[in-house]
C-alpha cells in the first residue's frame, strides 16, 4: 500500500477548522472501544486533545518530508513509553482516528482516501513501535529528578535546577516533559536552558499559567529537595553548524531553549557574531538579564538587546521584538533561532522571511509549558 500524501492533505484540510470537536469524538471513540486504556489519560483532556491536533497537524503537512517526519515520530514513540503505550495499542488509536476522519470528511470520503489515511497511519505507527522497542533496551521510559535549587525571578517565573538520577542524553535546544506528585499523570513540556553538563543537571524556566495545574505547582509549591519525573527529551530546534552568524530571538520563557543553544556554540569553540533579542512585556519579566549579561561579558562576539513592549517609561529598546528585529541591518545572511509565544514566533519568521532569509535557515519552536 503506497502513501499519498495530497489525499491525506486533502481530507485533513476538511478536519482541521473543526479540530476540536474531532478531538474530542476521537476520544471518545477510542475510550468506548478501548476503556482500558483511560487510565493512561488525565483526568482533565482539554490539553491533551489540543497536543492530540496539534502532533497529527504535524505529521500530515510532514508527509512530504520524510527524513524530518521520521525523526519526530521516532521521538514521539519514544516519549510514549512513559504513559505505558504498549504496539498492541495502536491498532485501537488507528481505528479511532480512521473513524474521526471518515466522519467529519464524509463529503468528500472515498476508498481511495480511507486507502491513503490507512497507508500513512500504518507507516507512521511502524515508525513509533520500532523507535520505542529500539530504546526501551538502552533508555528508561522516564527520569527521576531532584529539585537541587529554586530561584522565585519574578511572582510568577522560576528557575529551577534538577539533578537527574541518570544520564539524560539531549540536544541543545530540545524539551521535556515534567511530571509532579501533586498531579500524577498529568504531564506537561518545559525546554531545558543549558547546554548538557556532565553533573546531570539541568534547568528549566517555568512561568505559572493561570489555571495551570503543572506550571502553577513547580512555581509556587515546589521545594528544594522534591522530586519530578521527566520524560525523554523532544525537539527538533537545535544547532547546526553550517557556519553563518546567529540571530537569536526569544519571548518571555522562549529563552530556555534559546540559551541552551547559546551555551552550546560558545562551548563548541565557534566564534560566530551572536544577536540575541529577549523581548518581554515589562523590564520586571527580563528574568535572566545577569546572567545573560555575564555570559556576553566572557563571549564578546554575543550581543544580548533586551526589548520591552508594555512599559512606556523602559529606558531601553522598545516594541514588539519581531518589529525591533528590523531596525537593524539585514538578518539574510544568518541563521535564525526563535522562541516564544506563538503569534510572535510567527510574526518573527515572516518578517525573516520577507527579508530574504531562506526557510530552511531558520529554526523555530512554540515556547514550551502550559496554554
Amino acid at each position: 500500500m503506497s502513501l499519498n500524501p495530497r489525499l491525506v492533505k486533502e481530507s485533513f484540510a476538511i478536519v482541521e477548522p473543526v479540530a476540536d470537536k474531532a478531538a474530542a469524538y476521537f476520544y471518545g471513540r477510542l475510550f468506548a472501544e478501548s476503556p482500558h486504556l483511560r487510565t493512561m489519560f488525565p483526568p482533565a483532556m482539554d490539553v491533551q486533545r489540543d497536543r492530540l491536533f496539534g502532533a497529527l497537524t504535524r505529521i500530515v503537512w510532514s508527509l512530504d518530508s520524510p527524513d524530518g517526519l521520521a525523526s519526530f515520530l521516532g521521538q514521539l514513540g519514544r516519549d510514549h513509553r512513559k504513559y505505558g503505550v504498549l504496539a498492541e495499542h495502536y491498532t485501537a488509536i488507528g481505528n479511532a482516528l480512521l473513524a474521526t476522519v471518515r466522519r467529519f470528511a464524509a463529503e468528500i470520503w472515498t476508498p481511495e482516501i480511507e486507502a491513503a489515511w490507512t497507508a500513512a497511519y500504518t507507516a507512521a505507527a511502524n515508525l513509533m513501535i520500532e523507535s520505542a522497542e529500539s530504546d526501551a533496551g538502552v533508555s528508561p521510559a522516564w527520569w527521576l529528578a531532584e529539585v537541587i535549587d529554586h530561584e522565585l525571578r519574578t511572582p510568577d517565573i522560576a528557575v529551577i535546577t534538577l539533578r537527574l538520577d541518570q544520564d539524560l542524553p539531549y540536544l541543545p535546544g530540545q524539551y521535556v516533559s515534567v511530571q509532579t506528585a501533586r498531579w500524577p499523570r498529568v504531564w506537561r513540556t518545559f525546554s531545558i536552558a543549558n547546554a548538557p553538563r556532565d553533573d546531570n543537571t539541568i534547568r528549566l524556566h517555568v512561568r505559572a499559567v493561570s489555571g495551570g495545574w503543572v506550571s502553577t505547582t513547580l512555581v509556587q509549591r515546589t521545594r528544594i529537595g522534591d522530586n519530578l519525573m521527566l520524560g525523554p527529551p523532544i525537539g527538533t530546534m537545535v544547532p547546526t553548524d553550517s557556519g553563518r552568524d546567529l540571530l537569536c530571538v526569544a519571548g518571555g520563557t522562549g529563552l530556555a531553549p534559546i540559551k541552551a543553544i547559546l551555551e552550546h556554540v560558545i562551548g563548541s569553540g565557534r566564534r560566530p557574531n551572536i544577536h540575541l533579542l529577549h523581548g518581554a512585556r515589562t523590564a520586571g519579566e527580563l528574568y535572566d538579564l545577569t546572567d545573560l549579561f555575564r555570559m556576553a561579558s566572557a563571549f564578546p562576539w554575543l550581543r544580548v538587546l533586551p526589548v520591552v513592549s508594555g512599559q512606556p517609561g523602559y529606558d531601553g529598546m522598545r516594541g514588539q521584538v519581531a518589529e525591533v528585529m528590523e531596525r537593524f541591518h539585514s538578518w539574510s545572511e544568518h541563521e535564525a533561532y526563535v522562541c516564544g509565544p506563538t503569534a510572535m514566533v510567527n510574526e518573527t519568521v515572516h518578517r525573516l522571511q520577507r527579508g530574504g532569509m531562506p526557510l530552511a535557515h531558520i529554526h523555530r519552536d512554540i515556547a514550551q509549558g502550559e496554554p
